[in-house]
């Protein structure tokens, strides 16, 4: 009987030999996740960076809205707290054409003059129109 002859198998994390089936690539969970970790860590790092400054421009906006929920407020006066312009998680245009940056559950909306009004968005009954 002619027998193929079998290439040695190692771990790809830890390079153990691996015993077992044929496409086996890991010796165990411990290696399996150390592996795929690794391999994520980049876009994690990125996806921290992103959703922690979603997070602060988030309780920017709240801290400005207030109680009342609604609040006027200079675009340079945002910047100076930290409020980065470029993150947000959606928009809205309204019937009218204007377009909110939402950041959760706070919208804003710039306006030419350096101003910015400030709203606590309401999903599910969008009042803001």
């Amino acid at each position: 009987m002619n027998r193929m002859r079998q290439e040695k198998r190692f771990c790809m994390e830890c390079g153990e030999p691996l015993k077992g089936r044929a496409d086996k690539k890991f010796c165990d969970d411990a290696c399996r996740s150390n592996y795929n970790n690794r391999q994520n860590s980049d876009s994690s790092a990125i996806l921290k960076t992103i959703n922690n400054t979603l997070r602060k421009n988030r309780k920017i906006l709240e801290s400005f809205a207030g109680r009342e929920g609604k609040a006027f407020v200079s675009k340079s006066r945002l910047v100076d707290a930290g409020f980065h312009f470029r993150y947000f998680t959606h928009s809205y245009l309204t019937k009218k054409g204007t377009t909110y940056k939402i950041i959760y559950n706070y919208a804003y909306l710039p306006f030419d003059n350096d101003q910015v009004v400030i709203v606590k968005w309401e999903t599910e009954n969008q009042k803001h129109d």
